[in-house]
This record gives structure tokens, sequence and C-alpha cells, in this order.
């Protein structure tokens, strides 16, 4: 019998503790949390519910389902059975008494269909946005949460080795990923990752074979992909494989619900000389950009590194995307959901703090030829920074 994982109880009380510290700064008098991640953040259980947080005490989990299966998996004092939204209005104030007057709701991932319903039911005078309170207290990881992204590493570094058997001529850019999915799902990788983003579904299958590379397309990043149809225009499609060409592979690994996204690029024979000289420049990128990382560093500045590095080396029209439709980003915090705080942009201020998760991801794409990339994840620590991944960072050819 499989071994139940479980959050520990004492990581779910600090996050709770620092959410609510988070509130009381804000003079916000409860959250509303419904987002799956955010639940399974501060309960441990992702089951069908809702979290009411006061600022100051214990929280209630309201699940709708599947309560016997949430109280096995959350170790929260109050975890209540109801049958219909509409008994929160009475639950809440079984448990916390007449309603709070501002409340907060995470509004970056609420329906708008869905908030109203949810305000009408609690009724506060006013509301707040407290989704980037969340996401400020989840891009701080624990020391638990840090061996839970070494674990999925780990995974992941057995699924790009496996990448080195069947990478073949002939298989089209979507069996090759599908066979490598099916490899990683064998061995606990989850399949689906987890994103915030509203407009698009996260996968796992970003495998872009040789003029795939360079076509532009919807996903913002440097290299799109073909896709399957107008209907998903990214990542795998059905070009074949062939030898003498470069292949990239960007693939996600969830483990329990943390994270890894990592990019390394391939080779059937022989890598072109162009490609391989532009994938030593985003290696030689990607790795300046980890030697910079450390607390105190402005997301902002580490982007601007990046771009002179590269621009430096002689790859300023290809570096992050074809010439005006290029990526704002280098790089992304890592975690609970496979893009969130920091974001490592063009402008942006955030501050590396210990403890901050992110992935590093310098990338080219020649227009009509191939596109080129690496990934790697680093945790910030006290005085530099810690790299996460253990898939080595050469050129495979096979």
């Amino acid at each position: 019998m499989t071994r139940l994982f479980r959050v520990p109880n004492r990581e779910i009380q600090d996050r709770i503790r620092r959410i609510q510290t988070e509130l009381q700064q804000e003079q916000i008098e409860a959250a509303f949390i419904a987002q799956r991640v955010d639940l399974f953040y501060f309960t441990g259980t992702a089951q069908n519910g809702y979290l009411y947080i006061p600022a100051e005490g214990e929280p209630a989990l309201f699940v709708r389902r599947y309560a016997p299966r949430a109280r096995i998996e959350s170790g929260l004092e109050w975890i209540v059975e109801i049958h219909s939204v509409k008994e929160l209005t009475d639950r809440i104030v079984d448990f916390f008494g007449p309603g709070r007057a501002r409340i907060g709701f995470e509004l970056d991932v609420l329906p708008v269909r869905e908030f109203e319903y949810y305000r009408s039911l609690l009724a506060p005078s006013d509301v707040a946005d407290i989704s980037p309170l969340i996401l400020k207290v989840r891009s701080v990881k624990s020391h638990w949460e840090l061996a839970q992204i070494d674990a999925a590493a780990a995974l992941s570094e057995e699924i790009f080795a496996h990448m080195r058997t069947i990478l073949a001529p002939g298989l089209t850019e979507m069996a090759f990923a599908g066979l490598v999915e099916a490899y990683a799902r064998d061995r606990g990788h989850g399949g689906m990752l987890m994103s915030r983003n509203a407009a698009g579904a996260a996968y796992p299958w970003h495998v872009v074979a040789g003029k795939s590379g360079g076509a532009g397309g919807a996903l913002d990043s440097p290299v799109s992909g073909e896709g399957t149809s107008p209907a998903f225009p990214s990542g795998a499609g059905h070009r074949r494989l062939a030898a003498g060409e470069p292949i990239m592979v960007d693939f996600g690994t969830v483990l329990n619900g943390y994270h890894m996204d990592e990019t390394r690029m391939f080779a059937i024979g022989s890598m072109p000389e162009k490609a391989h000289n532009a994938c030593r420049a985003a290696i030689e990128t990607h790795d300046s950009l980890i030697e910079a990382v450390r607390p105190g560093v402005v997301a902002g500045d580490l982007f601007d590194q990046a771009v002179s590095h590269a621009k430096r080396l002689g790859y300023e029209e290809a570096f992050l995307g074809l010439p005006g439709y290029k990526s704002g980003f280098i790089g992304h915090g890592i975690g609970a959901e496979l893009v969130e705080p920091p974001m490592i942009a063009r402008n942006r201020t955030d501050v590396l703090l210990p403890g901050m998760t992110i992935a590093l991801e310098p990338k080219m794409c020649f227009a009509g030829e191939f596109g080129v990339g690496i990934e790697s994840v680093v945790a910030v620590t006290e005085n530099g920074c810690r790299k996460i991944s253990r898939v080595p960072t050469d050129i495979v050819v096979v």
C-alpha cells in the first residue's frame, strides 16, 4: 500500500500564522480561499471546499466533497462537511460570529460570477484582493518545502536520463513527449501542472525539434512550438524527429504538489554547428545568472544582466524570442505552481529573499530555423544560491 503523503501540521500552522500577519497588517478581517492550490497550501488537502481564515484565531475548512478524505489529509481542527455552498452563511456565523466588515478574496483567479456569488453570501461591507498576500507568503519556502522540491528534482533527473534511451528518429514530437510523460507518471509525476494563468493550461510536453523551434506562436516564451492544432498552438506537435537537428525539451515535473521545470538540448547523431554554438551561449548565460543570484538582488537587474550577457556573446537578435515578439522574462518562481513570484523580468522590483526558488531559462529563437535554451531551478540561500536541478547542463547527442 502506498504511504500517505501528508503536509506536516507544523507547516500548515506556520502558513496560517504568516497569512494572518499579512491580513492584520492590511486591516483585512478574514480571508476566503477557494482556489485549489491555495487550499492545498493552507490546509494540506485539495478536496472540494472553502477555507475561511480569520485575522486571529483558528481557521475552518468547509468541504463539499469529500470530507472524510479531507480529514485524513489535513491536520486542521475545524473541518466541516457541507452539502451546498449556500450553507456557508450560517456555518461561518456558527464558528466566527456575525460577518466581518472586510473580507479578502483571491481576485486574480476567481471568476467574476463566483466572486459576486460569494460576496452575496458573506455580505461584507468591503472586499480586498488577498492574492498578493498569498503569493508573498508562498514565495518563501520552508525547509520542508525545499525538501519536496529536491525530491521533484530527483524524479526529473531520472526522467531526463530516460529521454536519452528513447530518443529516436521518426518519432513525432508528441509521441516522444507522450512516452516521456508515461514514464514520468509511472514514477510519481502528477501529470497536471498547476498554473494561475486563466488564459491557458500548463502542460509538460514542450518538445520542439528543428524548424518547430523557429516558429512564432501564442505561448509567452521565446520558443513557442507549433502544437497539435490551432486549438492548441504550443509545445509538441506532429513534426517527426530527425538526425542532425536541435531538439529542445522543456519538461515540467510535479511530485506531491511541488514542481520542477527544466530544459535541456538534445540531438540525434550530431548537433549542427550554429545550433551548438547557440546552445553553448545559452548555457554560459545560464551559468552567469546562477552566479549572480543572492539575497537582495533585484529581479529586474538579473533580467538586464542576462540580456547584456547574450548581447556580448553576439546573440541579441535571437535572445528571448523573435524580433518584435520577445519575452519580457528570463525566469520565474516555482513551487506549488509552475509559475509564481518572484518573476525575473524586465523592470521588476522584486527583491530576492532566502528561501525563494527560481527557474532560470535563457532561450533563443532563430526564425525559421530552430530554438535553443536551458532551464534550471535554484534556491536562494543566506549568502548566495543552491542549484536544485540535478540534470547535467551538457548538450545530449544520442
